[in-house]
């Protein structure tokens, strides 16, 4: 089953339980996917994040609601999920523009409208932009000691996309890269997506290859190792948005129509920092393990 297909799935499951409490956990499960990787993907094909799909959903069913059946507003705002009248009034009056209570007694109004996404017809969208981006290469990697700075950030919304560049220079100009022992190639910089919680939040590791003896630092500062395996290579030299856009490629298109699975690990990149400017000539490597 492909992978849009398995989308599908739990666009499917997020359809018949709009009106219930819904688990990102759940709804992964019914793709087979670890719900931080349903996320970016669903993401990177869609535009936008599952629970904002879903608040979009419920508010157009809500709106359905108000105009065609005598439901009260609070019984509405607890069917959709809403802890309170007024939590529902409030983003049913950030998403339509209007109070519940104007758009029911305004017949001629209407309101934005969330439908339900096919996948399907989205890969019809994206095949042909296999062929419009650099060919990845596969490549074999050995198990990779890291010493690295931990920092946190989330794939709800775009700010991961801003943040990511963000702490790539704080490692920098704030000196963290200097209490890391035992470089094994100075000047390549890591940062490595760890740490995936269901809600959309992860951390990531700005560091450097280590020697396997490297003692850790004192302060923020985390040990890992990437494990050995197959991973795809993907170069986006360039400026620095073109990061976001590999990624997006490679998760909204270049993956689904591959051929090859995720497996587990991290997604990790390398920055040559050394023959790389800020943000306009970037050298950045990004690896993605797969089988």
């Amino acid at each position: 089953m492909s992978y849009y297909h398995r989308i599908q799935l739990s666009l499917d499951y997020i359809e018949d339980h709009l009106q219930d409490e819904l688990r990102i956990a759940e709804i992964a499960g019914k793709a087979c996917f670890s719900p931080f990787h349903f996320q970016r993907m669903f993401l990177a094909v869609s535009g936008f994040t599952v629970h904002e799909y879903i608040r979009k959903r419920r508010l157009t069913e809500a709106a359905k609601l108000l105009r065609h059946t005598s439901e009260s507003v609070l019984q509405i705002s607890l069917a959709c999920q809403y802890q309170s009248q007024e939590a529902f009034t409030r983003a049913f009056q950030s998403y339509a523009g209007m109070t519940p209570g104007k758009y029911r007694k305004s017949l001629d109004l209407t309101t934005e409208s969330q439908h339900k996404i096919n996948f399907l017809e989205l890969q019809k969208n994206t095949e042909g932009d296999v062929e419009r981006m650099d060919k990845p290469t596969m490549i074999q990697l050995d198990d990779t000691p890291i010493i690295g700075y931990r920092y946190k950030t989330s794939l709800n919304g775009d700010g991961h996309y801003e943040d990511i560049p963000g702490f790539y220079d704080d490692f920098g100009r704030n000196g963290r890269f200097m209490p890391i022992p035992d470089k094994v190639s100075p000047g390549m910089s890591y940062g490595i997506s760890c740490d995936y919680q269901d809600n959309g939040d992860f951390s990531f590791i700005v560091g450097e290859a280590v020697t396997e003896s490297a003692e850790l630092p004192d302060g923020n500062y985390t040990h890992l190792v990437l494990p050995a395996g197959k991973y795809v290579m993907f170069k986006a030299y360039g400026p620095a948005s073109l990061t976001a856009t590999t990624r997006n490629y490679i998760y909204g298109t270049w993956l689904p129509n591959s051929g090859y699975e995720r497996r587990d690990g991290p997604d990790f990149e390398i920055t040559d920092v050394v023959n790389s400017t800020f943000p306009d000539h970037m050298r950045i490597t990004i690896y993605i393990p797969v089988d």
